[in-house]
């Protein structure tokens, strides 16, 4: 079993229960664990989370499993057993945080809603996720990351405007909403210490706890609150925002452009100052002076224009000539990063951007490193993913079950 570190982060003592599976859930118990937080994840017998044999394996457990579950201790359980139940309940009634991601209604089945916790200890907090919220005629839909970043209007603008919508090439609508979790679940936090605190356990005359509360978080609802200003521009101007490819719609110039040797490299002209001095350094003085260019609603009419002007310099050079002449100009611009670039980069290098670990049977792996960083009380990595009911005993043994409990639960199948 691994040996578990006692947390000095800014979370330490915070006790959560993860129960839910794949993205959304798991990303947020997991920056609450990176950051100090006693994460326990409740996986089924059967094979655990799915996530565990997701996109690139060793040993036949996912690569992306070690990063998703780290500082984690997984608890396998069956939850349709009564027995099981109860022991996710002792749990739940302990836990600062539960955050769950099943359908809406799962929990409840199980008596391990949030009324039915919230009845036993006021100061319950459950961060819920799914795809629709709690509410709503679309709350019993099942709703990935995929549906909440169509629903949510991000797909809609993604892609170029002759062609069908795009999807960002990683679970971006999953990783919102987990981050809109961990920002709900900080805030709950905070209110449930200003109103009293941590439940003591017990109930009865003069004693008051904190006031909890649920943290309603919709895949959809986490994408929609990242599209800007969107809806005002609809409703007061009627304009419906499209897809613009590699450009920033109405701010010009900010695209994507094609070096000579095939590199590709994104250049936000598109301050006032900066404009002018990318047009200086690319050679086009009569577009630098030009008065109706000195304004980004001047610019917007003249979008392709200013956009033919930057690729056709592009194309006289090189990615490293370019970005060199373009940050001597105090340009803002960048190439565009593979994970083979970022991980010879000096700037993510200088920032320890990747922490170097090891595998159970001693092979070597780099991670990536946590964030946001905070000086005084960095997240840290203690260990990777776990196995599967790795810390099954471990969890037991803190709500007082003997060896021979435990065993007549793994003998039924509970654990």
């Amino acid at each position: 079993m691994t040996a578990i570190s006692t947390s000095s982060g800014p979370l330490a003592g915070i006790k959560v229960l993860e129960l839910g599976t794949l993205i959304a859930g798991p990303f947020c118990s997991r920056m609450l664990a990176e950051f100090g937080a006693e994460v326990i994840k409740i996986e089924s017998p059967d094979g655990g989370d799915p996530i565990r044999q997701w996109r690139v394996l060793k040993d036949g457990t996912s690569l992306w499993w070690s990063v998703q579950a780290r500082n984690k201790k997984s608890l396998t359980l069956n939850l349709k057993d009564p027995r099981g139940q109860k022991i996710a309940q002792q749990l739940a009634l302990d836990a600062d945080i539960i955050i769950e991601n099943y359908r809406p209604g799962v929990l409840e089945k199980w008596s391990l809603g949030y009324a039915q916790l919230k009845a036993i200890n006021p100061a319950t907090i459950m961060v819920r996720l799914s795809g629709f919220g709690q509410t709503g005629p679309m709350k019993d839909q099942p709703g990935f990351g995929a549906i909440g970043e169509s629903m949510g209007g991000l797909r809609y603008v993604s892609g170029f405007p002759d062609r069908p919508p795009l999807r960002v090439g990683i679970s971006i609508g999953d990783s919102l909403a987990a981050m809109h979790g961990v920002m709900g679940a900080m805030m709950a936090l905070r209110h449930r210490d200003v109103t009293g605190g941590r439940w003591n356990g017990h109930s009865g005359a003069g004693l008051v706890a904190g006031q909890g509360q649920m943290v309603d978080v919709a895949l959809y609802e986490a994408v929609f609150n990242m599209m800007e200003s969107l809806v005002p521009e609809y409703d007061h101007a009627g304009v419906v925002r499209e897809r613009t490819g590699g450009a920033l719609p109405g701010i010009v110039p900010s695209n994507t452009y094609t070096t000579g040797d095939g590199e590709n490299v994104v250049i936000a002209g598109n301050g006032d100052a900066i404009f002018k001095r990318l047009m200086l350094a690319m050679g086009r003085d009569d577009l630098a002076s030009d008065p109706q260019l000195a304004r980004n609603d001047g610019r917007v009419p003249r979008t392709a224009e200013i956009d033919e002007a930057i690729q056709a310099w592009c194309t006289t050079q090189t990615i490293d000539s370019a970005l060199s002449i373009l940050q001597k100009a105090d340009v803002p611009a960048g190439k565009i990063y593979s994970v083979r670039d970022m991980m010879s980069d000096p700037q993510f290098l200088a920032r320890g951007m990747f922490e170097q670990h090891s595998f159970a049977d001693g092979t070597p792996v780099k991670m990536p490193a946590i964030t946001p960083k905070l000086s005084a009380t960095p997240g840290k990595t203690n260990w990777l993913g776990p196995k599967l009911g790795e810390h099954t005993e471990e969890v037991l043994r803190t709500l007082g079950y003997e060896e021979a409990a435990i065993a007549d639960l793994r003998r039924d199948g509970v654990v």
